[in-house]
């Protein structure tokens, strides 16, 4: 995967994110799913990208235990926005950088950042500027802006 117009190789924590995102949006998306099928199905479809899953899961798991509180915090600050409102990629990307942001320690400007990457890959083009929208105000809400 690379990044539009860029030639450079993109880092492995920027791979790990992009397949956290996959697999939580087939997480979401599947109710019978459950995230280790997932990642084996995964595995079993692109083997060498292991690195990538090995990281992935574990935030996705994370994720994924902790969605209520991190729905909860995202839907405080999105206004005028319902969760089931929000498109599937894009909540799973708010979810991801929220759960980096709170939990792991990534420096906020860093998941903010990386979540918008993803927003250009995976989502619509009004979700970039949704998800920073979304993202700044929950950074600023925290104190980590």
């Amino acid at each position: 995967m690379r990044s539009s117009g860029s030639s450079r190789v993109l880092r492995t924590e920027t791979r790990a994110r992009a397949r956290a995102l996959q697999l939580l949006y087939a997480w979401d998306v599947r109710d019978d799913a459950t995230l280790e099928g997932l990642a084996f199905r995964f595995n079993q479809l692109d083997g060498r990208l292991s690195k990538q899953l090995d990281a992935a899961e574990p935030a996705a798991a994370d994720v994924i235990r902790n969605v209520d509180q991190l729905d909860a915090e995202i839907i405080a600050v999105a206004e005028n926005w319902r969760l089931e409102r929000i498109g599937v990629v894009e909540r799973n990307i708010l979810r991801l950088a929220l759960h980096e942001m709170r939990t792991v320690g990534t420096p906020a400007k860093v998941a903010i950042d990386e979540a918008v990457k993803l927003a250009h890959w995976f989502a619509g083009s009004k979700a970039p500027g949704f998800i920073n929208g979304v993202l700044d105000a929950l950074a600023r809400k925290l104190g980590y802006l």
